[in-house]
Parts: C-alpha cells; structure tokens; sequence
C-alpha cells in the first residue's frame, strides 16, 4: 500500500526523539505492508468515521485513513494528545 503524509503528521514527527522515529518507521512498514498486522494493534477510533490508530509503541500512536490502495498518515504522538486531534 502506498502511504502518504499529512503537513500535521509531518510537523508531529519533527518532535519525537530519534528512538521514537525508529519505532514509527518500523510501523509503517508493516503498515504498508500488512494494515491488520497484529503487533500494530490497528483498530478503528471511536466517534471518528474511518479514521484508525496503530501502536508503533506503548506510548505513541499514529492516526490514519485508509482509501483503496492507499494509506493517509494523519497525526503521530502521545495516546493522549493523538487521540484528542487524530
């Protein structure tokens, strides 16, 4: 699957320290490759109409929309900061 990046995600990404990035790389990847990989922990956000959330670790999560063969990284962070603006 083809995977693009939002201006928010981006600037979200600039913040996190390099470990964090290595954990947020690796996830995509498997993202990319398999959405329902188990490790990820990809579930559907409730109150949110096709929006998701992954875990690339225990504290940070990554919010995305999935349409067709592509995948729209919107927001990566804190569970709470994430989950309060996906």
């Amino acid at each position: 699957m083809e995977i693009l990046f939002t201006e928010q995600l981006e600037q979200a990404y600039e913040k996190l320290t390099d470990a964090e990035k290595r954990s947020v790389r690796k996830a995509l990847a498997l993202l990319s490759d398999n959405p329902k990989y188990p490790g990820l922990r990809v579930k559907k956000m409730e109150g949110r109409k096709d929006i998701w959330e992954a875990r690339p670790s225990g504290r940070l999560r990554v919010t995305f929309e999935m349409d067709g063969g592509i995948i729209f990284m919107r927001n990566v962070g804190e569970h709470d900061r994430v989950l309060k603006k996906p």
